[in-house]
């Protein structure tokens, strides 16, 4: 079984991409195998609602980090873990778009794996964080993983996460929590899902 952690931060190694580490570090002691992958500085495109993914099955834009995740989609990915730091309450805005075209365009490679949200802030607004990208996952038929407290840890400069001592530890609850279902569901398949009603409110 593998996980994916997505470092959602410019900053491949800031304090997103440590606490993703705790979480993997965790999982690998209870048999799991992680890949971090980071998002890195380049420009991402946003989705532009051309709806050529449900023709071609693969966005438009299909190169950068979109492409390289879309490959090991493709090759195998059982659980994933999103990290972020915090900008004004919310994720970094690059990994919303990568997330909007990830789950849009590749939602069958999404579904019915475990998930998790890791929200990473200097003091405040980190709840948002997790909260925004959890919507992916509810949307997906995807498990949530969670924690013994919110999935947040603290720190401004890279490496001040390490000293929040519960934020390490809930991190590697994540792992623990996630490597747990993984093993408990192994060989049950996902229940049966009636065909989607799409509703609209306007007629």
């Amino acid at each position: 079984m593998k996980v994916l952690l997505v470092n959602g931060s410019p900053n491949n190694e800031g304090n997103t991409r440590i606490a993703l580490e705790e979480v993997a570090a965790a999982l690998q002691s209870d048999g799991i195998t992680t890949e971090i992958i980071n998002i890195g500085k380049k420009p991402v495109p946003g989705c532009i609602a051309c709806h050529k993914c449900q023709e071609t099955g693969v966005c438009i834009f299909n190169q950068g980090i979109y492409a390289e995740i879309r490959e090991k989609l493709e090759e195998g990915v059982d659980a994933f873990v999103f990290g972020s730091p915090t900008y004004y309450a919310g994720p970094n805005g690059s990994l919303c778009s990568l997330m909007d075209r990830l789950f849009y365009s590749l939602s069958r490679y999404f579904e019915n794996k475990p998930a998790a949200a890791v929200g990473i802030c200097r003091r405040a607004g980190s709840v948002s964080v997790v909260e925004r990208i959890n919507k992916y996952f509810e949307m997906t038929n995807m498990p949530v993983i969670t924690s013994q407290y919110w999935n947040l840890a603290y720190g401004l400069m890279p490496g001040d996460v390490r000293k929040d001592e519960e934020g390490m530890q809930t991190m590697r609850t994540i792992g623990h929590n996630m490597a747990w279902i993984l093993k408990s569901t192994e060989g049950h398949p996902a229940p049966e899902r009636e065909e989607h009603a799409w509703t609209h409110f306007i007629r």
